[in-house]
């Protein structure tokens, strides 16, 4: 993502169904749903590398258009007091995770400057050396989710001018960084790139929650979709030799495109039919495993390739118990996705309050 690629946009959105006036607001379990599986996949794609992930569920755009959904849900209040909610919501989660990936990077050699400033606000890429990577590449979309929200209040403005014009215009700007210019270097370059990437999802967030795609036709949905999947999925395979692969994560163009498709007619149904998955409460266990991922979507965020990287040595030392090594796949990657997962719930368990806090909710160990 970005290099590998949720803020609130991993956040949850909820809605009030008919209910009487003191009842709590019930949450969409059709959002819950996806923001559930958009995690469980991206901690797939970053276990086994799978180069077709971002075809079969693009796990990145989806989260970018429920932000949006949710952002401009939010933005019926003020402006300022909005993004302020915002920043709280994904912020202090930020600087817990960050205060042990900082600490350790110190501990292994690095010499911060200036640039420090980006892990106390992530409007850039925070620094850090080579032996912290794998935990910190995936901020690219922390940072790409806070430009967002401080341009929304900008981009809703625009968007509701001329809903469906602005809607295919806003994969004009990653047409013009892949075949005119490709922006400039550094921190700057690589935001404008993601921005471009993901702006039609976002914008597919607001379209939807404005009524727009509710009054979409079929047929225009269907053409829409095809033809945006039709050019993202021919860009990716007819550049794979330019990139090594045809993996989305890759490839911005592709990504943006295949994304929008995709996305597209998920949010269209959900407008158009009314999809809540209401039945799913009726599965306990389930309905509770997509509670907790989306009440701690952000720490499963932030963690999950920590824990990736410490179930290495976790498994290494499963080698040295004789029962282990005769009756264990130690050397598969399923076996390494699923310890994976256990220590996620760990720091699920031992970090996930943090989000509680930022909510200004009573710390809980799960909602």
């Amino acid at each position: 993502m970005g290099a590998h690629r949720r803020g609130r946009g991993l956040a949850g959105v909820s809605v009030r169904e008919a209910a009487p006036a003191s009842a709590p607001p019930q949450r969409d379990r059709y959002f819950d749903t996806l923001r559930a599986l958009a995690l469980i996949r991206v901690v797939g794609y970053h276990t086994f590398n799978w180069a077709w992930a971002g075809l079969v569920f693009p796990s990145m755009g989806i989260m970018f258009a429920l932000a949006g959904t949710l952002m401009a849900k939010s933005l019926e209040r003020p402006a300022p007091k909005v993004v302020r909610s915002r920043l709280r919501r994904l912020l202090p989660p930020f600087w817990f995770w960050g205060v042990f990936v900082v600490l350790a990077m110190l501990l292994h050699g690095w010499m911060p400057d200036w640039r420090i400033v980006y892990w106390i606000v992530p409007l850039g890429d925070p620094p850090g050396n080579a032996w912290g990577e794998q935990a910190w590449e995936i901020l690219w979309y922390l940072r790409t989710y806070l430009w967002f929200v401080l341009l929304s209040p900008l981009l809703l403005r625009v968007f509701r001018l001329a809903p469906l014009p602005v809607l295919v215009l806003s994969l004009v700007p990653v047409l013009v960084l892949n075949f005119v210019w490709a922006g400039p270097d550094g921190r700057i370059g690589t935001a404008l790139w993601d921005l471009s990437t993901y702006l039609c999802c976002w914008l597919l967030g607001f379209a939807h929650r404005d009524g727009v795609l509710r009054r979409m036709r079929p047929a225009a949905v269907a053409v829409l979709s095809l033809a945006a999947l039709g050019f993202g999925g021919w860009y990716a395979l007819a550049h794979r030799a330019e990139f090594g692969t045809y993996d989305l994560d890759e490839n911005p163009l592709a990504q943006a495109f295949w994304s929008a498709g995709f996305v597209l007619p998920l949010l269209w149904a959900k407008a158009r039919f009314g999809i809540g998955f209401a039945r799913l409460t009726r599965f306990r266990r389930t309905n509770r495993i997509v509670t907790v991922f989306n009440a701690r979507a952000v720490t499963i965020y932030l963690w999950h390739e920590i824990a990736l990287l410490l179930a290495v040595p976790l498994i290494d030392r499963f080698w040295d118990v004789p029962a282990f090594e005769a009756y264990l796949p130690l050397d598969s990657q399923w076996f390494l996705f699923g310890v994976g997962w256990l220590l996620i719930g760990v720091f699920v368990l031992l970090c996930g309050w943090v989000e509680d806090v930022a909510a200004r909710k009573r710390p809980r160990l799960l909602p």
